[in-house]
């Protein structure tokens, strides 16, 4: 690889980096108002019959699941986190799907991480009324960097290792 294209790419994933701590700012803002606010009040009708912010704890991960493990929680995001901020800097062939991925979970990973280390819960308060569960701002950002991680995987990598670039296919 070229220098000035290592440079560059490392200049992406910074700032891919400062994406994630913009995100995790937002998530936490957020947050720190549905404590200080929202706790008090219990909910609040944003749109009638749609949507509703509503102070929940969540001692679990996603849709409540893993209650009382914590530490497996805990662990499972720090480690995935560890893995993305290395994949951001060392993965070659990244799109646009898989920078924003980046971004999004480790964002996400990180906002939830948080609150379960200085609560001991997540915060949840976002409640689509169709959808019976509630959630937040990082759990946003994880949701829509999965599916871009799964878009990326699906569109971006198939066929690589099969036939790289500059190499025929004989028939």
């Amino acid at each position: 690889m070229k220098p000035e294209n290592n440079h560059r790419n490392i200049a992406t994933a910074v700032a891919v980096l400062v994406a994630a701590v913009v995100l995790l700012a937002v998530d936490q803002i957020t947050k720190y108002f549905v404590f200080t606010d929202l706790k008090p009040v219990g909910s609040v009708t944003i749109i009638p019959g749609l949507l509703e912010f509503m102070y929940v704890e969540n001692t679990g991960a996603a849709f409540g699941l893993f209650k009382n493990f914590m530490w497996l929680v805990v662990a499972v995001t720090v480690i995935a986190s560890a893995a993305i901020v290395v994949l951001l800097f060392r993965y070659k062939k990244h799109t646009f799907f898989s920078y924003t991925t980046s971004a999004l979970l480790i964002a996400g990973g990180f906002g939830n991480l948080i609150d379960r280390m200085t609560h001991g819960f997540v915060v949840d308060f976002i409640h689509v009324m169709f959808f019976d569960y509630i959630f937040n701002f990082a759990d946003c950002c994880i949701t829509v960097g999965a599916v871009l991680f799964v878009i990326h995987v699906l569109f971006f990598t198939r066929g690589e290792e099969e036939h790289p670039k500059g190499v025929e296919e004989k028939q």
